[in-house]
């Protein structure tokens, strides 16, 4: 049985069970357990034993990377810390000298890879609190990301997820249609219609051009940043692939673009981004529809992933609160 034929709870009770007997492929002290610590596209568990050792353990979802990509995932973390462009987790090898571990169990039809990441100290900062610093660093850290991404020379072989207009609206779109999203009626179904017009139409306007389009993070929400005695660390890059940069900064608001601190925060972010890397005031004016094209996407998200519980606890008012977004960025960029 394939994870996607059983309820939630029942397939994580077997990546529960997959995880903790996984332990052995790498060298690991006497007595460690994983523990669940997130559930999203991938399981997420900490590691820990006796003497305060922890790591963290991510059993990826079927079907979602290959191989190869995950690979891809890891050369640019490491790259990006051996430039000293931000400050990223490394992994361990296991047992068997690679990075990324295969997993099977006989309640799991098919394998997962697994990779063992370091432990990095720190706390996300608080989504209530004031975010006009933390918007200010990730502004930075997001330019410096796109400096690197800019100059490395990826290896000829690179695989990565593609963040494009057909990422999200095409014939085959990696999360889903936003119209199969939950509660998405008449009326929320005509507002958006044409907010993807005017985005594809935007965005087609706006162009791919090096300097705006690269590789990205794609998932800077302050859930992956962490803060340790001043320094901030960027984490998980299970989404990373190709995009328009700025789509970076729609990602750092996920789940919140309705909130009234955003203008501020835009500001702030585009303001640490500036101190490391030029931002033209025609790509900071088209921010906003980056903010759109997120939101649809994970609007699309919610609907794909409804087993699980943050898509459920969204659901309600979440495609709603997206046509009355949209009815606004239409008054401005239509």
């Amino acid at each position: 049985m394939s994870g996607h034929d059983m309820p939630l709870e029942e397939l994580l009770k077997h990546l529960d069970s997959l995880a903790n007997a996984s332990l052995n492929l790498w060298e690991l002290p006497e007595g460690a357990r994983a523990r669940l610590i997130n559930v999203s596209e991938n399981a997420t568990y900490l590691v820990e034993a006796s003497g305060g050792y922890k790591s963290i353990l991510r059993v990826h979802r079927e079907n979602y990377h290959s191989r190869r990509a995950i690979e891809c995932e890891l050369e640019w973390i490491a790259a990006l810390a051996k430039a000293d462009a931000v400050i990223t987790p490394g992994h361990y090898l296991g047992r068997n000298g690679q990075a990324i571990q295969v997993g099977r169990s006989k309640e799991l039809a098919n394998p997962r890879y697994m990779v063992l990441f370091h432990f990095v100290e720190g706390s996300e900062p608080d989504e209530t609190g004031d975010l006009v610093g933390p918007f200010e660093d990730l502004g930075e850290i997001a330019a410096r990301t796109h400096i690197h991404s800019v100059s490395w020379q990826r290896p000829a072989d690179f695989e990565r997820l593609t963040w494009d207009v057909d990422a999200v609206f095409g014939d085959n779109p990696t999360w889903g249609n936003w119209r199969d999203g939950p509660k998405v009626d008449a009326g929320v179904r005509n507002v958006l219609e044409q907010v993807e017009a005017t985005v594809k139409r935007r965005l087609a306007d706006f162009g791919q051009s090096p300097d705006r389009y690269g590789l990205i993070h794609a998932d800077m929400r302050l859930a992956n940043l962490l803060i340790d005695d001043g320094s901030t660390r960027l984490i998980d890059f299970d989404d990373c692939g190709f995009g328009w940069f700025l789509y970076d900064f729609a990602t750092g608001i996920s789940f919140m673009e309705d909130d009234p601190r955003v203008p501020e925060l835009k500001a702030a972010w585009v303001r640490g981004y500036r101190k490391i890397r030029p931002l033209s005031d025609a790509e900071e004016a088209e921010i906003d529809t980056f903010v759109m094209l997120r939101r649809l996407a994970l609007l699309a998200w919610i609907g794909s992933h409804i087993e699980a519980p943050e898509p459920q606890a969204l659901a309600p008012d979440f495609a709603r609160v997206t046509a009355e977004l949209g009815a606004v960025y239409l008054k401005a960029f239509s």
